[in-house]
């Protein structure tokens, strides 16, 4: 068991402090003055938390302005490269449709992942690789882990690609067609590097571990409206966690940026990719909460767990803490798009000390994986790595 997956069952476990509070205010003959007041306490303690994010964001934030606009500027030679090679195939009327599938649904949102890989570039390579040409190797490299669609109702306040009238089912050819431009983009501009077979390897590497973890995602899924609690366990949510986000999110951007950078010492690669994972894990658990309790205007989304039935990090540990009656109610709740049981589940989370668990196992969380990075091999940048992290600690969006 990784130290990521102990943690977040100690933190669980170790909740003492909430439990004799919760056990006392779940019984069914609390009245409501009694029981206000304490879920009062853990909707406060999310505003607070929330009020603290943004000066504590800013003050994480690992790339520039003038870095994410330079990165954003190479978008456009990414699409004429990519049409380019469809215009040789005297095909006009899909290549166009190719242009505006990468338009619409690789440029926005906020890049973290393509910024990360520039970043960890900046850091790992010897100063005297840092040209202009290797920067925009970067850059590309990085829009390459961009290409890529993601399943939700909103995309940072547009409506997902797949919904856009005319689309519908073609959306799944679209995303084929992303995941061949990477490899499109590989072979144009890094064919002739000698770290081309270990990035092509790697994008070959997660792209599977990625679409494993999202077949466990969905295979857990609610079918006929039905949601299997049982199915809706801590091992089941690590799982689903570390290939369907840590990998992708994580791992791949900081792991190309080494190959880039010539750090090909497998053990370094192995201490990289455990601190990574477990940034992913911390990562996913902050998405989950947000998706409860974070506020859509500032996380560009409508949270749709509870309505999904989704194996989310919330409803495992409240499972875990549940009476018989508590399960009973997620058995009937969860996984309905009905505005007045998903407000039941909600105020069960509260009931249950959620969001205070949550502070807990943040602070905790990022305590330890600075500890880890501390711990790293000399010859590895441990400013890249708590960079990263300060990127993520406390976020709201």
């Amino acid at each position: 068991m990784t130290m990521m997956r102990r943690l977040a069952l100690n933190v669980v476990s170790r909740s003492v402090r909430f439990e004799s509070a919760v056990s006392f205010f779940s019984t069914g003959n609390v009245p409501d003055k009694i029981k206000t007041p304490f879920m009062e306490f853990n909707r406060n303690l999310t505003i607070i938390r929330h009020s603290t994010t943004l000066s504590q964001a800013a003050a994480g934030t690992a790339v520039s302005k003038d870095e994410k606009r330079e990165f954003m500027a190479v978008f456009p030679d990414i699409v004429r490269d990519l049409t380019d090679a469809g215009r040789h195939l005297d095909i006009p009327e899909a290549t166009k449709w190719y242009a505006k599938v990468l338009q619409y649904n690789v440029p926005g949102g906020k890049k973290n992942r393509g910024l990360a890989l520039v970043l960890g570039y900046k850091h790992l390579a010897k100063s005297s690789d840092l040209t202009p040409e290797n920067i925009r190797l970067a850059h590309i490299l990085g829009w390459c882990v961009e290409l890529t669609i993601t399943n939700i109702t909103t995309r940072r306040g547009r409506p997902c690609w797949y919904k856009i009238p005319g689309v519908g089912l073609k959306a799944i050819n679209d995303g084929n067609l992303l995941e061949s431009g990477v490899f499109q983009l590989l072979r144009r501009h890094f064919k002739s590097r000698p770290y081309y077979i270990d990035i092509v390897e790697l994008f070959h590497d997660v792209s599977l571990k990625t679409k494993m973890g999202q077949a466990l995602d969905l295979l857990g899924a609610q079918q006929n409206h039905i949601v299997d609690l049982d199915n809706l366990t801590m091992d089941r949510y690590n799982s689903i966690v570390k290939y369907k986000t840590a990998y992708y999110s994580f791992h791949l951007p900081i792991a190309l940026a080494m190959r880039m950078a010539g750090i090909n010492d497998e053990e370094r690669h192995r201490q990289a990719k455990t601190i990574l994972l477990e940034m992913g894990h911390f990562f996913q658990v902050q998405d989950d909460y947000m998706d409860c309790f974070g506020n859509p205007e500032i996380t560009g989304k409508v949270g749709t767990d509870i309505q999904e039935g989704k194996c989310s990090w919330l409803v495992v540990v409240a499972l875990q803490r549940a009476t018989y009656e508590q399960r009973q109610l997620l058995k009937e709740c969860y996984g309905s798009s009905d505005p007045e049981k998903v407000h039941r589940v909600k105020a069960l989370y509260e009931e249950l000390a959620l969001p205070a668990t949550f502070a807990t196992y943040e602070e905790e969380s990022y305590n330890l994986i600075k500890t880890h990075i501390q711990q790293i091999s000399a010859g590895m940048s441990h400013d890249l790595f708590f960079k990263l992290l300060e990127k993520i600690y406390r976020r709201d969006s």
